[in-house]
């Protein structure tokens, strides 16, 4: 059987810490998770969570303030000073709240007390100055509840402990939620029993961001349950005619749980209690929460020790290795220790030797988390591209905006398809190249979703037709010239060449006259009263300012379009200089600006690199050194966006390595200014890759020169392959611009 990838990172991790005096022994990695905050965007935009998880694992199991709002979409907003539960899922940094699974709740009760299981007023005050968390750890004092609750995870299990307050005569108390509703997530059927006198288990079935969500679980205590009240309601469900029920407990536990902590072990599956009943004998055998509590530790220090930084500027170490933390908790493995999941069908499916996963945010990661995946994660990434193969069969095309096997459709474009073109055409293996070129055509062609009928027949998408059309021409156009790379790579050069005509589509919407992307008519006529800066129906979060640049696949193209590189240096500098006035509606989305520059929103986060295709390299080192230093700090509220599943984060790791993909397809990264000392990069087949900055200082932004490996560098290009070559790259930094 297969084993979980849990347990082998934790042997990996336990091999680097358990054989130093052996003279063949691996080097002992370096103690990194005590650079990390997993607090970093809890206020404010950032919409993350503090809870403990592992890398990529399924259960994130954090806590909940219940209040909804934007603010809370991750369950918890760092201002608040009530805990309602701790919950089994979350979101990562989305702009939507949903998941919360199965909600956990210690409480100390009067002997007696018969408050319903579905007392909501449970929820207990806490203070931060009581409040702690670190990779794979999460604690927290409950004032009102008197108990010390604390959580730690492996991929498929949460473990909780909770230290009830010592000889008091209250009666310790666990209250189980599988009913409430936050958010857009609410429950549409569960059920709750008991199995034994230290076990209960049930499922619940929601929807809300994502329709029919199933997930099952089973919880274990330390202590028997000396009384269990398990009680129901009706609630609203389907229009099938059958009733559905909300089940929610009051656990009640002896003076045995006052003497010695209550730990609880809950697993979770989206197959069945009996899967999560494996998961959790497999990867929670016992009941000894610090060991487990280590473990997470050691898998989350392999993890980050794959990047090493060296600098003297500790609050920029922390900010990096936060960020490479959040990096990595999504996409999420969707799979149980057997191999099964279920798929967007609602039937069991099993894996044959790769993971699956699940919980694409696309629109966002393809920019930049997935390409650091191929350099960090070089299995996972086979895997997950084998899992949007799979979803593909499954669903009738690609992922979208996948979560919990259900597809959402948030968002636009089909960014699958950059990630598996890129992820083939680096080398990398794990699955069927020309069955996954399949799911990328089949995806492109399908004429009744989203307007790419009307973008295949128009060669654009007609503004009164389908909304946020312009948005959509670009983001298609992109992935097309995705497809023409892989395919041509492929030996399929019909296909090639069809889908290299359709990546030429943008400029089917540029307007000479106004310099912008313009949307335009079913006619062939531009939309009147267009105004740049508005924010309308015609972008998607962005405005033409930020949509303008979203030609990542023909930068050189757009230049010539424009009129050449003085005039495109001249837009781009109005763009980092054009500030929004104190009149002006912003969205919600519009935050970490820069005159018209969006940081808190994806489209806008290759521009600054664009100076280097058009002479003038030194504005990018200044603005990208900016925007690093301004926009990201290890703090709750040091995220100026949504978070988004690693896209903000994966922005800063790359970027503060000296370079970023402004074309996230193929295997180019372009030069930008490197925030470290030193970086090394450790390579999954031993190999080094060493990036040294001379010079550096915060002063020192810009590049005076820059070696691969002895070698000037041909431009301002570093290419993916000679990074996994291994070798060095060293830049030498001055305070002067270098013109040239």
């Amino acid at each position: 059987m297969r084993k979980s990838l849990y347990m082998v990172s934790a042997a990996v991790a336990l091999l680097f810490f358990g054989c130093k005096e052996k003279k063949s022994a691996a080097p002992a990695l370096m103690p990194l998770t005590q650079y990390v905050n997993p607090f970093m965007g809890t206020e404010g935009p950032g919409n993350t969570y503090p809870g403990a998880q592992v890398p990529f694992g399924m259960v994130q199991l954090s806590p909940d303030n219940e209040a909804g709002g934007w603010y809370r979409i991750s369950g918890y907003d760092y201002p608040d000073s009530v805990i309602n539960s701790f919950s089994m899922t979350h979101l990562s940094g989305t702009g939507a709240g949903d998941l919360y699974d199965f909600a956990f709740m210690p409480a100390m009760t009067k002997a007696g007390d018969k408050n319903s299981p579905f007392d909501r007023t449970i929820g207990s005050r806490f203070s931060h100055d009581r409040e702690s968390a670190s990779p794979g750890y999460y604690s927290v004092y409950l004032e009102d509840s008197r108990t010390l609750a604390e959580l730690t995870a492996t991929e498929r299990c949460g473990v909780q402990r909770y230290t009830f307050e010592k000889g008091s005569k209250l009666t310790p108390s666990v209250y189980i939620d599988l009913a409430r509703a936050i958010n857009w997530d609410a429950t549409t059927d569960s059920r709750l029993t008991l199995d034994d006198s230290v076990t209960v288990s049930g499922y619940r079935f929601s929807e809300g961001w994502a329709t029919n969500q199933r997930l099952y679980f089973v919880a274990k205590f330390s202590h028997p349950i000396s009384v269990a009240d398990i009680q129901h309601k009706e609630i609203k469900g389907g229009d099938d005619g059958k009733r559905r029920r909300g089940y929610a407990a009051r656990l009640d536990f002896g003076s045995e749980a006052l003497a010695k902590p209550l730990v609880v072990k809950v697993a979770i599956s989206p197959v069945s209690v009996d899967n999560a009943r494996e998961n959790l004998a497999k990867e929670v055998g016992s009941w000894d929460f610090d060991s487990v509590r280590t473990a997470a530790d050691s898998v989350w220090n392999v993890e980050l020790n794959k990047i090493i930084v060296e600098t003297q500027d500790d609050n920029a170490k922390r900010t990096f290795y936060t960020t490479l933390y959040q990096s990595s908790l999504a996409p999420v493995i969707f799979m149980d220790v057997n191999g099964e999941y279920r798929g967007p069908d609602n039937k069991t499916h099993k894996t044959d030797g790769w993971v699956n996963y699940s919980r694409y945010s696309l629109w966002d990661t393809y920019r930049a988390a997935h390409p650091l995946y191929t350099l960090t994660q070089q299995k996972r990434v086979g895997d997950m591209i084998q899992s949007m193969i799979a979803f593909a069969e499954q669903n009738g095309r690609l992922p979208v905006w996948n979560m919990q096997g259900v597809e959402t459709d948030m968002m636009i474009g089909y960014h699958s398809v950059p990630v598996i073109a890129d992820a083939y055409l680096k080398g990398i293996g794990g699955f069927d190249p020309r069955k996954a070129l399949e799911a990328c055509v089949k995806s492109a062609d399908i004429d009744d979703y989203r307007g790419i009928g009307l973008y295949k027949k128009y060669g654009y998408i007609p503004y009164e037709l389908e909304g946020e059309s312009v948005s959509k021409t670009l983001e298609y156009a992109f992935d097309d010239h995705a497809i023409a790379k892989m395919a041509r790579a492929l030996g399929e050069n019909e296909t090639a060449d069809r889908f290299e005509k359709r990546a030429d589509f943008w400029r089917n919407l540029y307007d000479s006259e106004s310099s912008f992307m313009r949307p335009k008519d079913k006619n062939g006529k531009w939309i009147k009263g267009f105004v740049a800066k508005d924010y309308t129906t015609h972008f998607t979060e962005s405005n033409a300012w930020q949509y303008f640049w979203s030609v990542q696949h023909d930068v050189p193209a757009l230049i010539e379009a424009v009129g050449g590189n003085k005039r495109f240096n001249e837009k781009l500098d109005s763009m980092f200089t054009f500030v929004p006035l104190a009149t002006d509606e912003l969205p919600i989305f519009s935050t970490g600006m820069i005159g018209q520059y969006v940081h808190g929103n994806e489209p806008s986060h290759h521009v600054a690199y664009l100076y280097n295709y058009s002479g003038e390299a030194w504005k990018t080192q200044s603005y990208v050194r900016q925007i690093m230093t301004t926009q990201y700090r290890a703090t709750p509220s040091g995220h100026c966006g949504n978070e988004d599943c690693g896209q903000m984060s994966a922005w800063f790791v790359l970027s503060s390595l000296g370079f970023y993909p402004v074309n996230p397809v193929g295997g180019d990264y372009d030069i930008g200014s490197p925030l470290f000392d030193k970086a090394t990069i450790n390579l999954s087949d031993g190999k080094k890759f060493v990036i040294t900055a001379k010079n550096n200082s915060p002063r020192n932004i810009y590049i005076e020169s820059v070696t691969l490996n002895g070698k000037p560098l041909d431009g301002y290009i570093l290419k993916h392959s000679d990074i996994m070559k291994g070798g060095e790259l060293v830049f030498v930094m001055s305070d002067k611009p270098t013109k040239k």
